[in-house]
């Protein structure tokens, strides 16, 4: 019994999971400004291709 209330008290465990919320945080950012950016980059290609194609050079 005295092991888990050593465990309890453990402060190392509060470092973790600081470091867990952290990296959360920074991945929600990381994959929010990726797909941001990746739905804007297709709009982008998806002009050229349109405009590719008026001008005679797409299939």
């Amino acid at each position: 019994m005295s092991k888990l209330f050593e465990f309890l008290r453990d402060e190392d465990g509060a470092t973790a999971v600081e470091y867990a919320v952290m990296l959360a945080l920074i991945l929600l950012v990381a994959i929010g400004s990726i797909s941001t950016l990746g739905a804007q980059s297709g709009g982008m290609w998806g002009g050229i291709d349109g405009d590719l194609t008026a001008a005679g050079f797409g299939n």
